[in-house]
């Protein structure tokens, strides 16, 4: 049985095709301008989180769910680390990644797929007025179709017209089920209301209390109601603030766009400006630079606003050092966009104010000289920062301002070369931001380079039950595990990172060298090959391909395989030790050696010598061949300890000849 496509039927239509589904448990309104982003699924999942209450799937799914449907918060006072994340989230300096909206998706939908298989029943879902969805629907939709066994939940699927975002997956995993459309259905063209009747709705959704309403209904109701100007303006600009700290930035584009043209800079500069610097957050987020740099533009020919200017300062520096397109990006421009934000911010009249910014747009000069190599310069300036911040704020005021600098600290003096410092001041920035994520990933990459493989691990845990779903924090992990010599546990995490970001090439590069170490050729290629449609050419992939050819015995396309790689990639010592290999199984060993001595001036790997020190006795070069053994023996890192057995055994074969 396959889910289901509903071509926009009318309400008796709808319920014609689902008449009779066993376990039908409703239809939902997927609405965006309803109950905003996750509309209409969040209820579907909100209600399977009621029926279960303190069921451990639950538990371990907490925190996407939280995160994606806060409606749920009452029902889940013991999800306390959860909840006292979301509560950071709403008071946070630094914004979700876009991509974190397909990490909630995932972990949702795990949850359901586990909840479907758990029932003793099938049932049936109706998620309807998909045209009109937002962004994080269409998403949750898509892996709900991929990840759900139709046989134990069938999904009815429904709109005017199919997102181009879910067209590929309704065309593997919906049916379409014929039933006559009705045309568009959106709010606009529903029976015309008067602004008294929006008043009033507002106002019943408002009694709720339910966050979700907060961001789609309220705001909509608001704006068509007696007061747009003002009513519907602060509703707007509540649900916009709501959406940009969750993460949900083609909603607050959307909010931020309708909000707008309510305002002018003239007649309400403070909303005027709250809309445009959120707009302009937004559009970065979601990877559109240069239309958040035309706003600032604007804002600097619309209104002399000195604190408008500051920001906009500040802001244009920053994109020009961090989010535009390389070949737009200009470093002495932010540098000087950065001294006018500092000049502005310098003629603040309040102290404490004028202080705490000017520490801030600072931290911009530290990350420009930074990149420019002078990371000495910029741990001064940012030390100086912390330095500032303790003198004027009370303790334990603004923890989360604290840890960004000590976590900038952090970094600079991991580029000097300090990492004993640089994990101090980690654990100072996790004891005082404990509910971010980023920062035990930050942690635990550190504990790797330092040996301390099981300290990290267990950040890389913490951060992915923080997280929520990082793939980065499965990866990591996966590569840690692989570093230890557990190739099952590695296999498990890089599993884990390709079904929440399939296109994860590293983790594909990985996961394909694992198969392959494992004698899963089979599983290699279908990987490599699925690297190489992401990044024709990749290096890595192409070497994969070799090796999987040449235990096949077929010796020529291996070799031509690894050619490419080694022209794709001359520095990478790998492509030309394997090459190697099949040259030499081939007969060519002059051929052998001669890629040999590439990998060992690029890489002298304990393994290459070992295989040149071969070819040179093949050779009848046996002098060679004593020296590449020794030099194998007492590389730093050494042979493990079956190639240290190997070599020892080679050397006294020669000493017995």
């Amino acid at each position: 049985m396959r889910h289901v496509w509903l071509e926009a039927p009318r309400p008796r239509d709808r319920r014609a095709a689902t008449a009779g589904v066993e376990g039908l448990l409703g239809a939902f309104d997927c609405r965006v301008w309803q109950r905003g982003p996750y509309g209409g699924v969040g209820e579907f999942v909100r209600r399977l989180v009621l029926d279960l209450e303190h069921s451990p799937l639950v538990a371990r799914h907490q925190v996407e769910l939280l995160c994606a449907v806060r409606d749920l918060k009452p029902a889940m006072p013991w999800a306390a680390e959860a909840v006292a994340a979301l509560d950071v989230a709403d008071v946070q300096i630094r914004f979700h990644p876009a991509r974190r909206t397909r990490h909630l998706a995932y972990g949702i939908g795990e949850f359901v797929a586990a909840w479907a298989a758990e029932r003793r029943a099938p049932a049936a879902v109706v998620l309807d007025r998909l045209d009109q969805a937002d962004a994080t629907t269409v998403e949750l939709v898509d892996v709900l179709l991929r990840r759900v066994d139709p046989s134990r939940l069938r999904l009815y699927v429904g709109g005017a017209s199919l997102p181009d975002a879910l067209a590929e997956t309704v065309a593997e995993f919906a049916r379409p089920l014929a039933v006559a459309p009705s045309g568009p259905a959106t709010e606009d063209a529903a029976p015309a209301h008067g602004p008294v009747w929006h008043d009033e709705r507002a106002d019943e959704l408002a009694a709720t209390g339910e966050w979700s309403w907060q961001l789609g209904a309220i705001p909509y109701h608001r704006e068509r109601g007696t007061r747009p100007a003002t009513d519907g303006v602060d509703a707007l600009r509540t649900a916009l603030g709501a959406a940009l700290n969750s993460g949900f930035y083609e909603h607050a584009v959307r909010l931020a766009e309708r909000g707008l043209p309510l305002v002018t800079p003239s007649a309400d500069t403070r909303n005027w400006w709250a809309f445009t610097t959120m707009l302009a957050t937004a559009l970065t987020a979601l990877d559109r630079p240069a239309e958040a740099l035309a706003l600032y533009d604007h804002a600097r020919q619309v209104t002399d606003e000195p604190r408008i200017h500051q920001s906009a300062a500040y802001s244009t520096a920053m994109l020009h050092a961090r989010h535009l397109p390389a070949a737009a990006r200009d470093l002495a421009a932010a540098r000087t966009w950065l001294e006018r934000a500092l000049t502005l911010a310098g003629q603040i009249d309040d102290p404490r104010e004028r202080t705490v910014t000017t520490v801030f747009h600072r931290q911009g000069l530290a990350l420009l000289d930074s990149r420019a190599g002078d990371h000495a310069a910029a741990l001064r300036t940012v030390e100086e920062g912390i330095a500032r911040l303790a003198e004027t704020l009370a303790p334990g005021e603004r923890p989360q301002d604290r840890a960004r600098l000590v976590h900038n600290r952090a970094q600079l003096h991991l580029a000097l070369g300090d990492p004993d410092r640089a994990l101090a001041d980690l654990d100072t920035v996790i004891a005082q931001d404990p509910q971010n994520a980023e920062y035990y990933v930050d942690r635990a990459a550190l504990h790797r380079a330092t040996g301390r493989a099981d300290d990290a691990i267990a950040d890389y845990g913490t951060a992915i039950r923080l997280g929520p779903h990082l793939p980065e924090a499965y990866y990591n992990r996966a590569e840690t595990h692989t570093d230890l010599g557990r190739p099952r546990a590695a296999l498990a995490d890089l599993d884990r990172t390709l079904r929440i970001a399939p296109d994860h090439l590293d983790a594909l590069v990985n996961r394909a060298g694992l198969y392959l170490d494992s004698g899963e050729p089979d599983l290699a290629e279908r990987d490599a090959n699925t690297g190489l449609s992401l990044s024709p050419g990749q290096p890595h992939l192409l070497c994969v391909l070799g090796l999987v050819e040449s235990e096949r015995g077929r010796h020529p396309e291996a070799e031509a395989l690894l050619t490419r790689a080694v022209e794709r990639a001359p520095d990478l010592p790998t492509a030309w030790a394997n090459r190697a290999a099949v040259r030499f199984e081939r007969g060519d060993v002059p051929g052998a050696v001669g890629d040999l001595d590439r990998a060992i001036a690029l890489d002298p790997d304990p393994l290459a010598l070992y295989n040149r020190g071969l070819a040179h006795r093949r050779l009848g070069n046996r002098s060679a061949a004593v020296e590449d053994f020794t030099r194998a023996l007492a590389a730093d890192p050494g042979p493990d300890p079956e190639l240290r057995a190997e070599l020892h055994a080679e050397l006294a074969r020669e000493r017995a000849c």
